[in-house]
């Protein structure tokens, strides 16, 4: 077949399968271009996913009528200057709108606050009307119907209605988050109403809208995040690590104000992490970077999903190294959640009415129903009857000791050790964890606040300070080294060999000493003595392929921390250990001061703190 000239339609249809994948990818384009033009209000709807109906109205700046022919034309926009390397705006690649038009049938009907009317264009599978008069308050409105219509190949490639609605949902909120003084509404028959009102662009009208997206939950359970390292700005929000889901799709990114799924903020969010949470577990998070577009690149990819660092190891090392100093000095913190599940379990009719055993920390009223002698129940007998039932006894005094005995079986299953029966000192209930009262079950303690009531792991807290030490204590020196008999040739790519010999320094602080051997090996003489007998090679590969990703060695310094954290695990407190009200108390001294100390080495949480004012709500005082 002969080189020739694609047709514009083709070209554009060939530009739309790489920017218009779904009904989704629609709504983001014209979202970004409402807010591009300066919009305080983006109204979106949809019907039948988003195939049938897509709908964006907005009160910006509006296109005049002059160049509503340019704006469906291929590489025309109004947001790019002469240096591609200076983009301030969500969109700059002048691509959606032809694209759309090319697949779909698209009409933009617009008006500026200058002009008197407004003027409107369409495109049907590519084919552009001549632009006509319109009615239509000042902005823009872009309809798009049919979608694929033109490229019916891509319809067998849709998921369900509900599927492209909630991709649509998210998409928006997504948005949303960034640009808190817009409001937006998404609504259609495919759906129910998304209304997101404007707050404010300050920290707390951000964080209100975050709440509108994420839930009121996030806020209660949320640290601030605001670092600056080289001309780098970070800010946002983290949840505390024992507020978690069970996938990654609350965890929101942004580049200068641009929503991105980038595996470098990922990864660096996992890595920060990487001690408090289960590996099946997941943070909840905002986080906003700001820096000179210049060091940034969002051109490399048709749907600006994805972004380049100029300095990936900078951006990478601040997300990690403020969240978790923001985490440090949070202190301890219990999730809300952990309260409201333990509510939900203590209200009446939340378990079955039968139980196994006295394990649930109550007397045993089977053992008392069998030490009453009877076969069944009777009424004279009970000690809960009215005082005047039965005969009459005028020599008894007090309320039928003789009778409430029977349920005295035993000493209570759950007391294991008792604080003391002093009250406890007032600067200990001031304290954030409060003081011992009990440890139950062997394993639990029992604190008491002002205003709340803490029940404590000990086993999972002790395995966090213990693990907490060790780190300290790995990471303040040098960590040892044990000596290969002879050395380990280890061949990798050249490049990879030339990557670890610029970071050998600093592996040499995690105890690993290699250095180059020829062009495409390296020869590792030291190994940490911590690792014991390791797989020298896979170690190796392993951190030269998280050096081409990243640019870190964090690799060995996470084997290192596994290692520490198995070692905190097999020596701290066990369950089943009585410990003395003095123990307990030092134990819950030393959670407060620990950074971290809120979940165990594993990610689960170490306590978990009730309201006093949530336990009167379960007896109905409130």
């Amino acid at each position: 077949m002969p080189i020739r000239q694609l047709s514009e339609t083709m070209i554009n249809q060939i530009a739309a399968g790489e920017v218009i994948e779904r009904p989704a990818s629609v709504v983001k384009e014209l979202v970004e271009n409402a807010l591009d033009a300066g919009a305080s209000r983006v109204e979106i709807v949809t019907a039948g996913g988003g195939l049938n109906l897509i709908r964006v109205t907005d009160d910006g700046s509006g296109i005049p009528e002059r160049e509503l022919a340019l704006a469906v034309a291929r590489h025309c926009t109004s947001k790019l200057a002469d240096d591609i390397h200076d983009i301030r705006s969500l969109g700059f690649r002048g691509e959606a709108l032809p694209s759309i038009g090319s697949v779909a049938r698209l009409s933009i009907r617009s008006r500026t606050a200058s002009s008197d009317s407004a003027a409107e264009i369409g495109i049907d599978g590519g084919r552009v009307s001549a632009v006509k008069p319109a009615a239509a308050n000042r902005g823009t409105t872009v309809e798009v119907r049919d979608l694929f219509f033109a490229t019916p190949a891509r319809l067998k490639f849709m998921k369900g209605e509900r599927a492209e609605s909630s991709a649509t949902s998210d998409v928006v909120k997504r948005i949303a988050i960034a640009f808190p003084a817009v409001r937006f509404t998404l609504a259609g028959a495919d759906r129910s109403t998304l209304e997101l009102p404007a707050t404010s662009d300050t920290p707390e009208g951000r964080l209100a809208r975050v709440a509108q997206v994420m839930g009121k939950d996030f806020p209660d359970n949320a640290i601030a995040i605001d670092a600056m390292r080289d001309g780098v700005h970070l800010a946002g929000h983290v949840s505390i690590p024992s507020y978690t889901r069970a996938n990654a799709l609350q965890q929101y990114a942004y580049v200068n104000g641009r929503p991105v799924r980038d595996k470098l903020i990922a990864g660096a969010i996992r890595g920060a992490f990487a001690d408090v949470l289960p590996r099946d577990r997941h943070a909840v998070t905002v986080l906003f970077l700001s820096l000179d577009p210049s060091t940034v690149d969002v051109n490399v990819h048709p749907a600006k999903a994805d972004v380049r660092f100029r300095d990936p190891g900078l951006v990478r090392g601040l997300i990690v190294g403020a969240i978790r100093d923001a985490l440090a000095g949070a202190g301890i913190r219990a999730a809300t959640t952990g309260a409201a599940g333990m509510m939900a379990a203590f209200r009446p009719g939340a378990a079955p009415y039968s139980h196994p055993g006295p394990a649930n920390g109550h007397r045993s009223y089977e053992a008392a129903y069998h030490a009453s002698g009877s076969g069944g129940f009777d009424p004279l007998r009970s000690a809960q009857r009215p005082l005047d039932m039965g005969k009459a006894q005028p020599h008894r005094n007090g309320f039928a000791e003789n009778e409430q005995a029977a349920f005295d079986t035993g000493p209570l299953a759950s007391a294991d050790a008792r604080a003391g029966t002093a009250e406890p000192a007032e600067p200990l209930l001031g304290m954030v964890l409060g003081a011992a009262r009990a440890q139950v079950h062997e394993n639990y303690i029992v604190a008491q606040t002002r205003d709340s009531l803490v029940i404590v792991d000990q086993h999972a807290a002790h395995e966090r300070l213990v693990y907490e030490a060790l780190k300290n204590a790995l990471h303040s020196r040098a960590v040892p080294s044990q000596m290969l008999l002879l050395p380990e040739i280890v061949d990798l790519p050249e490049e990879d060999a030339e990557r670890l010999a610029m970071h050998s320094q600093t592996l040499a602080k995690f105890g690993l000493g290699l250095e180059r051997f020829g062009p495409g090996a390296v020869a590792v003489r030291e190994t940490p003595s911590m690792l014991g007998e390791t797989n020298v090679q896979q170690l190796v590969r392993d951190l030269a392929d998280e050096i081409a990703d990243n640019d870190t060695v964090e690799t060995l310094k996470e084997r290192l921390d596994r290692l520490a954290a198995t070692m905190a695990c097999h020596g701290s407190v066990r369950s089943g250990r009585l410990l003395k009200a003095e123990e307990m108390n030092a134990l819950l001294r030393q959670m407060e001061a620990t950074p971290g100390s809120g979940t165990c080495n594993h990610g689960r949480p170490t306590y978990i703190e009730l309201k006093l004012a949530d336990i009167e709500r379960l007896f109905g005082r409130r």
